[in-house]
């Protein structure tokens, strides 16, 4: 197949990797020129690693030239550009044609999901979400991983197994459009919230305990947002939660250390600025997607109070502890 990967940040690049060698073809835009150059002419990803991008992945800011005869678009910018990143992407897009969603969160102005984003804009006809425990370097090193896709149509499925599927990542099908993507953005958040219980010098067993906590509430939320419940315990819930919230490869767990061990908003902000951390925006647009449909979620409000509104990070052990 013709594929376009729409964003080149490590997560984009992992996938474009994954399946080149699965032998399509695939291009890859970036709106940086200069970044566009670099893969053209250096074909590496260093200092993230030392893998190299192969000849045959095309890289190029021209959008039109990335979208031009494609069979299939994997969709991972980071999801506050994913509105703006489609609409440009209108003129140039087939309606027919199969488009994955690899960002992960929720429009902060709107509370849209990503897939209403991407069919209200692009009038998208195959729609899927892919969303796991899938950190990009594991994905970059052929590391056995797997994926959640949940799709609108046979043929999104058909064409996202086709283009990821090979004997080191598995996917599996569901119809749960909503609570993927609920589940794939609040771990981010969660992680947040044990990097910050790291900070504190707290030890596995108290993460834990908040993972645990965590995942009744979002079942909870999975309930109140009219999805299946039961996708809490597919590779897009428990499994992405587990890896998330239980790793400082995460960008959003280290955030959250550094909230927990205190440092200075100068030191915090630095972080933010250097780093993607999908956790922040995230937190927003479930603070707001939450208080606009009415639905009580005490976990986000506290992990809000810490990061946003600058309370202390031990009140995360006190509410933890007394929680019904």
């Amino acid at each position: 197949m013709n594929i376009s990967v729409i964003g080149t940040g490590i997560y984009g690049v992992a996938l474009a990797l994954d399946m080149a060698s699965n032998g399509h073809k695939v291009r890859m835009w970036t709106e940086n020129e200069e970044l566009a150059k670099h893969f053209r002419e250096l074909h590496d990803l260093k200092p993230i690693t030392d893998a190299i991008i192969p000849k045959t992945i095309k890289v190029t800011s021209d959008l039109k030239e990335a979208l031009e005869n494609t069979d299939f678009v994997v969709l991972a910018t980071s999801a506050k550009y994913v509105r703006q990143t489609v609409m440009n992407m209108k003129k140039y897009f087939n309606t027919l044609t199969p488009i994955c969603i690899a960002s992960k969160g929720i429009e902060n102005d709107t509370y849209s999901f990503l897939s209403d984003i991407v069919r209200t804009e692009l009038k998208a006809k195959h729609i899927a979400v892919i969303s796991g425990p899938t950190f990009a370097i594991d994905l970059i090193n052929a590391e056995p991983v797997a994926m959640s896709a949940s799709v609108t149509t046979k043929k999104a499925y058909k064409y996202t197994s086709l283009a990821l599927c090979n004997e080191r990542l598995k996917l599996r099908e569901n119809r749960d459009l909503y609570g993927t993507q609920l589940c794939g953005s609040v771990k981010n958040v969660i992680a947040i919230a044990a990097g910050m219980l790291d900070g504190l010098g707290f030890s596995e067993s108290t993460r834990a305990f908040l993972i645990t906590e965590s995942m009744h509430d979002i079942k909870e939320l999975l309930v109140k947002m009219e999805c299946n419940p039961k996708t809490i315990l597919s590779f897009a819930g428990i499994g992405d939660l587990m890896l998330t919230a239980g790793s400082p490869k995460s960008r959003n767990y280290r955030y959250g250390k550094l909230l927990g061990e205190r440092k200075s908003e100068e030191e915090i902000e630095e972080y933010l600025s250097k780093n993607t951390t999908e956790g922040y925006y995230t937190l927003l647009s479930i603070k707001g997607l939450t208080k606009n449909r009415k639905i009580k979620m005490p976990i986000i409000n506290i992990i809000y109070d810490i990061a946003i509104n600058h309370k202390d990070p031990e009140e995360l052990v006190d509410f933890l502890i007394k929680k019904a």
